[in-house]
């Protein structure tokens, strides 16, 4: 039977929480809050808890990945008081079983190598893997066997967003989803920007993974993550596979495994 947890994906934008059960999931999205206090982040995660219906007592640990350090001490704060169970990140505390080439190997941010090492578990035959994870900026990370080799960064569809409208007086308010599947010549200026960006994103998407595969062991099989992903999975011809929760996926998989080793050191004791 496996372990009741609470997962946390800590993005610079958002925080995704997964309240896992018996491996059946449910998932929340909370803005990520540096200036928050440890007791305000313990009571919204009993509130949280109390929405799904999980007693904080029936968890059995916390498994996070953070690329926002100072929320990492305010995270243990909370758990210990409010739900009363340990705090694991990864990789701090839970290993990743992916060999790491990057020249400065700390510089990877856990949420990287968290959905590098998921997206291998998910797709284990295929020698080499891209994983596009659209967030505040899009990442793209090449796996080659079990071997991380690095990959790119780009601002996210909604960074652009934002920085266009920081830079222009008249533009109007603007939502990215849209139902057209190619670009057209637009009409107006927020279907002209909508279509820009969806449509540039993509095309930026597609030459990229084209380029990166090439560089890689074939086949290579591309799997695409975040809250975009949906969306850039509609008029991209590459992004196949789409995992939104990968991340949180990943971290379940890294406890369960470290909860194996453990079982299997006890029994060879």
């Amino acid at each position: 039977m496996q372990d009741n947890l609470l997962l946390f994906d800590i993005g610079n934008t958002t925080t995704k929480v997964g309240v896992s059960v018996g491996g059946v999931r449910r998932q929340y999205t909370l803005p990520t809050d540096a200036g928050q206090t440890a007791d305000s982040l313990g009571l919204n995660l009993l509130l949280l808890l109390r929405e799904a219906g999980i007693a904080p007592e029936s968890l059995a640990a916390c498994v996070a990945a953070s690329v926002v350090p100072v929320l990492d001490p305010l995270l243990k704060a909370a758990c210990a008081r409010f739900i009363g169970c340990p705090v694991l990140f990864a990789p701090q505390d839970l290993p990743i079983p992916l060999e790491n080439r990057y020249r400065n190997p700390r510089e990877v941010g856990a949420d990287r190598l968290v959905a590098a090492w998921a997206a291998r578990r998910r797709k284990p035959d295929v020698p080499s893997l891209v994983v596009v994870d659209f967030g505040t900026a899009v990442t793209f990370d090449c796996i080659e066997g079990n071997a991380y080799l690095g990959g790119l960064i780009f601002p996210g569809p909604m960074t652009a967003l934002k920085a266009l409208a920081s830079s222009t007086a008249k533009l109007p308010s603007i939502s990215l989803e849209t139902e057209a599947l190619e670009p057209e010549p637009c009409q107006d200026t927020a279907t002209s920007i909508r279509h820009g960006i969806v449509f540039g994103f993509a095309a930026m998407v597609d030459g990229l993974v084209e380029q990166l595969s090439r560089q890689m062991q074939g086949p290579c099989a591309v799997v695409a993550t975040g809250g975009f992903a949906r969306t850039m999975a509609r008029v991209s011809r590459s992004l196949g596979d789409v995992a939104p929760g990968l991340l949180l996926d990943g971290l379940e998989m890294l406890y369960e495994l470290q909860q194996q080793r453990h079982q299997q050191a006890r029994r060879q004791s």
